[in-house]
């Protein structure tokens, strides 16, 4: 059985960083291409970046980039996407998918930006 579960989300204030996690049980974690989505509040679901087999190559939409940066650790089948200089427009639960259209998704993890 396939699952997907996404941690590390909080209260940040604005210009703070956040560490998300995205562990993957049944895939074949190293073979696939891995996403990251969020889902802001009232919004639909938006791609937010990508990250190659190997990590050979990264993908940003361009409201993130320059300040978050996705990575993926095969040996331990986890997605993660460290996000920093957080602004009250990143607020949104965040989910990860081994596909760009945002199919099969965790829970997700929720990530608030207030002061």
């Amino acid at each position: 059985e396939v699952q997907l579960v996404e941690s590390g989300g909080g209260l940040v204030q604005p210009g703070g960083s956040l560490r998300l996690s995205c562990a993957a049980y049944g895939f074949p974690f190293s073979m696939i291409t891995w996403n990251w989505f969020r889902q802001p509040p009232g919004k639909e679901l938006e791609w937010v970046s990508e990250i190659s087999r190997r990590g050979l190559e990264t993908y940003y939409v361009d409201s993130v980039k320059g300040r978050f940066s996705i990575s993926r650790d095969d040996a331990k089948n986890t997605l993660y996407l460290q996000m920093n200089s957080l602004k009250t427009e990143d607020t949104a639960v965040y989910y990860c998918s081994p596909y760009r259209t945002g199919e099969m998704r965790g829970q997700g993890t929720q990530v608030i930006v207030s002061s």
